[in-house]
């Protein structure tokens, strides 16, 4: 190939595709990025993310969030299903999928609800799902009945899916907007405790043992999660996790009066970000994904209180990661891609393709919200000084972001 770039290659990059890779940048005439401080990665892929279509496009559209997606690095997503319709049945999953396949620019996957509707009554129509779906998800509610869960589980694992958990006891939120700590209580709001996400957690974790189901746990944010799945996995249990970019890089410290700050789960202590991080290098947790989340400027205009949860993500996720995790040297460059890329594509079996994405490390910018691609600007990270920029991006062999 030509340049001075180099190709980042694990171990399921083989010198064929590689080769590939090489063929594919100068039949899309991409030679002009490849510079001494560009650096060719695998396209990364995000497990969790909201594209909210149909039913709130108003929010983002699958054109929209998979662009965004593309300019962030990504050349697969899976979406989660708190949509209108919700996608409990093969009729209403059909809606999204054609969505998808009129617009979206990368591999958009769709998770199936666990529940009708995601309210936690019945369960949805698994077995008729099953064939296009990535796996199964009430994401934005944590499934409250435990035998409901334990039969959820059971069936999934007879068509050979994953459940996906949002692990949230919502007999113990009282309300809350922010972490129950430092914060919160020097000024005046309602705290989530972490018992809120851990306990649901541990209840999943027994009925792991008892069903022998695949179970991934979303967004984790505190410490005794951390502490449950590192011993969970020690047993040999069939359990993944992931973490968001915010939870690595930020505590309750760091929060404002401003929407912006509010997502669930919320950011929490210095000491449970110190966990995810020391869970993040001894591989307890296995991936990082961005709950990617948006809303209109007036739903995140209401500050701590009264905005909806939710932040956006996919345009700043490697950026931030790399230059407040890698450049200091908490983590190495080949362990953020591991759990940006690899990771996530096998456990959720999604196939790599010839599909790349070239980051010029040294570009050094600003996060402003006004220049993403994504109808979300509400971001933790605005105005944060980031290192790396996204040149372009190539899913199955085609162009689909370009600087």
């Amino acid at each position: 190939m030509t340049g001075n770039a180099a190709i980042f290659s694990p171990s399921f990059f083989g010198p064929a595709f590689s080769a590939s890779i090489g063929d594919s940048i100068a039949a899309n005439g991409l030679s002009v990025f490849l510079t001494p401080s560009s650096v060719v990665f695998p396209g990364f892929c995000d497990v969790h993310v909201h594209f909210r279509e149909p039913g709130f496009s108003y929010k983002e559209t699958i054109a929209s969030g998979s662009r965004a997606a593309a300019r962030g690095g990504y050349t697969a997503v899976c979406t989660m299903p708190n949509l209108n319709p919700v996608p409990d049945t093969p009729e209403h999953l059909a809606v999204q999928q054609r969505l998808i396949q009129d617009s979206a620019c990368i591999r958009v996957y769709p998770y199936g609800s666990i529940t009708l509707e995601e309210k936690g009554e019945r369960l949805a129509d698994l077995e008729a799902m099953a064939p296009g779906v990535i796996g199964f998800s009430d994401d934005g509610r944590g499934v409250q009945r435990r035998e409901m869960m334990e039969e959820a589980m059971v069936r999934a694992k007879a068509l050979g899916k994953p459940i996906a958990a949002h692990c949230e006891d919502n007999s113990l939120l009282r309300g809350g907007c922010i972490h129950d700590g430092a914060y919160a209580k020097a000024h005046g709001h309602r705290g989530i405790c972490s018992e809120s996400e851990w306990g649901q957690v541990a209840r999943d974790l027994e009925l792991v043992r008892k069903t022998g189901a695949a179970y991934h746990v979303c967004h984790i944010s505190t410490k005794e999660s951390v502490d449950l799945i590192r011993r969970a996995k020690a047993e040999g249990l069939d359990v993944t996790c992931e973490t968001g970019p915010h939870y690595l890089v930020m505590d309750d410290s760091m929060l404002q009066e401003d929407g912006r700050f509010k997502m669930n789960p919320p950011i929490r202590s210095g000491e449970d970000r110190q966990a995810l991080v020391e869970g993040l290098l001894d591989g307890t947790i296995d991936m990082i994904a961005t709950d990617h989340a948006p809303h209109s400027a007036e739903e995140k205009s209401r500050g701590l209180e009264q905005s909806v949860f939710g932040v956006v993500g996919l345009e700043t996720a490697f950026p931030i990661l790399y230059t407040y995790l890698v450049k200091p040297g908490v983590l190495t460059l080949e362990k953020l891609v591991e759990v940006m890329c690899v990771n996530p594509r096998k456990r959720f079996g999604i196939p790599p393709g010839c599909d790349y994405t070239i980051w010029d490390l040294d570009a050094v910018s600003t996060v402003n919200p006004e220049d993403f691609l994504s109808l979300g600007k509400a971001t933790p990270f605005a105005g944060w000084k980031i290192s790396g920029k996204c040149a372009a991006t190539v899913c199955d062999g085609k162009l689909v972001y370009r600087a």
